[in-house]
């Protein structure tokens, strides 16, 4: 009886503790997706006594130690999360190996102060594992061909395509003006980079490397000008693309579409060590609107820096990548380097008054996933004095239509005697004014702020000392640079100094409003620094805290330049540049495209042109309610508005 009793107890022990250790389940439906952006519902059960700190984590790939997520989702966003079991659906981006999914326990006892986010958020524990999935993969989609972006290339009738697949196996582009007969082809080319190509953690380290693929580039030729092209890209053996399209351009066109900005980062639909930009899915959402509703006009994209935030954290690329790929499939993507593509302690040009400006922005990308993911016209290149390759893409040049426009770096060598500054100043007196009689200028750090930006006062001072000259003796029209993720539209300026035209005084904006959601203040009024009190000096003429992006449109006469916010894909602010000189700000209609169709405008939105008379009455209204109330506060918008004969009216409104 002793022996019977001591094995039934030794066995509803040995069952009780499987039990408990067994309890939670996580099971995953589908076990397989067909491409980026197709969901994956993971459900569990059996979690005992449910913590709001229990966390779900995604690992990809599947051996990854615990600590090595991809991103994490807190169970309580399941509504039955109480109840110990619930769901949650996620759309996943292809990283070209297979995911699984594990369930944790976390205690606020076991939170540790030292192991933060990017934020300065603690990063979840992973001490009590409670559960993993089985694994998800991608199957043959690992092989197609995904993150396919346009640019233009060197030569007027070409157009280059980039994408990003899991092999080195030969793909080819297929191509033609019928999506039924695409008769042309050429190979595309394919390379990769290394690990030890990154510089510095973690764009180095096991947590933030993760395999990047391989990279493809082709281009098609022999296009003509204005015309559709289909096309579709990857292999008989691997898969094909769906078939796109895009207008070749057309240098002769008689009006130029740009949608222009900086800063804009990508969503994730998790957490994940660093920021990630929530408002960059609106931005790409109304420019898809745009695009659409431009029937067959070419267009084009400027994205000025800060491309896609990764940090290194090298799974960021792959998801800014699918995210703009409706956009960047269907029309140019063009960039220029930013500091967090770039930045790195040991990079080659930090003279003595930039050591506190370039920092380690980079995360140890140090421009190597910029350099290989796109491929701009030019040949501008810089070595890092690392094992990394030459970073590329640093300043260049190209027509479309009546527009001129030309990239810089400002986080290498601008200054007069250097390369980048001796490209310029060709570039700039060399363009044919009868052929583009407007010239716009794109850099990601801006030389005209009035953002409480102390630490890159030095460039600023450097960029008007060694650039600025440059744009003034070579008229150009327009300025637009990134960096302050605001949107600020600035008189015809140089030296700081107002001018009545933009020939000699080019327009100056700010346009880093894409995605990025930190905020500097605005700078504060000189004689009570401890106030937050942030007046708007003469020169700035509007700016907003609102999400958007630009759009220029540009004929023989006139270039107008649009800020559209994203709370309503409306256009908040206006100028106009005429080919004569004469700059004209606040007309909301002229920043229209033809045949392009938006929400209804709100009437309370500022901008409407309105008599002379009746600007000057708003005006003294408005000077009144200043005396009483004071300077709104910089979060705040401020526009100015200008009556007919362009004349500048010193009048600040709220936008409402």
């Amino acid at each position: 009886m002793i022996v019977n009793f001591s094995f039934f107890l030794l066995l509803f022990v040995s069952v009780f503790v499987s039990s408990a250790d067994s309890k939670a389940t996580i099971s995953i439906s589908p076990n397989a997706l067909n491409r980026s952006g197709d969901s994956v519902v993971i459900q569990w059960s059996g979690v005992d006594s449910p913590s709001d700190l229990d966390w779900l984590g995604l690992y990809s790939p599947p051996e990854s130690p615990n600590d090595h997520f991809i991103g994490y989702k807190f169970l309580n966003e399941s509504s039955t999360w109480k109840d110990g079991f619930g769901s949650i659906s996620l759309p996943l981006t292809n990283l070209r190996s297979n995911y699984t999914f594990r369930i944790f326990r976390w205690s606020e006892s076991e939170i540790d102060p030292k192991h933060k986010d990017h934020d300065q958020n603690p990063l979840p524990g992973t001490k009590h594992l409670l559960a993993e999935s089985e694994q998800l993969t991608f199957g043959s989609g690992v092989g197609m061909p995904e993150q396919i972006h346009l640019s233009f290339t060197n030569m007027v009738n070409t157009m280059r395509v980039m994408f990003v697949a899991g092999d080195g196996e030969e793909r080819f582009v297929r191509y033609g003006e019928s999506k039924d007969l695409l008769g042309n082809s050429a190979a595309a080319r394919g390379m990769r980079y290394e690990r030890e190509h990154m510089c510095d953690s973690p764009a180095n380290s096991t947590i933030g490397w993760r395999d990047p693929g391989w990279i493809f580039d082709t281009v098609m030729k022999n296009l003509n000008d204005g015309v559709r092209y289909y096309y579709q890209v990857g292999s008989d053996s691997k898969g094909w693309s769906e078939i796109h399209s895009y207008i070749a351009r057309d240098v002769t066109a008689e009006e130029t579409v740009a949608f222009m900005f900086g800063d804009m980062g990508c969503a994730t639909p998790y957490t994940t060590f660093i920021r990630t930009q929530d408002e960059s899915i609106s931005t790409v959402k109304w420019i898809l609107r745009d695009i659409e509703a431009l029937g067959d006009k070419p267009a084009m994209i400027s994205h000025i820096g800060d491309i896609s935030y990764a940090r290194g954290y090298s799974w960021v690329w792959d998801e800014f990548f699918a995210q703009v790929e409706p956009i960047a499939s269907t029309v140019p993507y063009h960039v220029c380097i930013g500091n967090h593509e770039y930045d790195f302690s040991t990079q080659p040009w930090k003279p003595d008054w930039a050591a506190s400006i370039y920092g380690n922005d980079g995360g140890g990308e140090c421009g190597v996933p910029y350099s290989l993911k796109f491929n701009m016209p030019g040949n501008s290149s810089e070595y890092t004095g690392m094992k990394a390759p030459p970073t590329r893409n640093l300043y260049y040049s190209y027509d479309m239509g009546t527009v001129h426009f030309v990239y810089i770096s400002t986080e290498t060598n601008f200054l007069k005697g250097g390369s980048q500054y001796e490209f310029i100043k060709r570039d700039l007196e060399s363009v044919d004014r009868k052929k583009t009689p407007f010239v716009v200028v794109q850099g990601h750090r801006p030389m005209y702020t009035t953002s409480n930006e102390v630490r890159d006062t030095m460039i600023r001072q450097k960029m008007v000392e060694h650039l600025e000259p440059l744009f003034v003796k070579n008229n150009v029209t327009l300025a637009l640079w990134g960096h302050v993720h605001r949107y600020e539209r600035f008189c015809p300026i140089s030296n700081n100094t107002c001018g009545t035209q933009w020939q000699g005084n080019p327009v100056h904006l700010v346009i880093g409003m894409a995605g990025q959601d930190w905020q500097p203040i605005w700078q504060p009024r000189p004689n009570h620094p401890d106030l937050p009190i942030f007046p708007q000096p003469e020169q700035s003429m509007y700016r907003t805290g609102e999400f958007g992006y630009t759009r220029l449109v540009a004929n023989k006469e006139k270039l107008t330049v649009s800020f559209v916010g994203n709370h309503d894909g409306e256009v908040h602010d206006t100028v106009e540049m005429l080919a004569s000189g004469v700059v004209i700000s606040g007309s909301k209609e002229s920043t229209k495209i033809p045949n392009l169709k938006t929400v209804p405008a709100s009437a309370t939105l500022m901008g409407k042109s309105e008599s002379n008379a009746l600007w000057y009455a708003k005006g003294a209204g408005l000077m009144v309610v200043g005396v009483l109330l004071g300077f709104i506060i910089g979060f705040f918008t401020r526009g100015k508005k200008s009556s007919s004969g362009n004349r500048w009216i010193p009048v600040k409104n709220e936008e409402t």
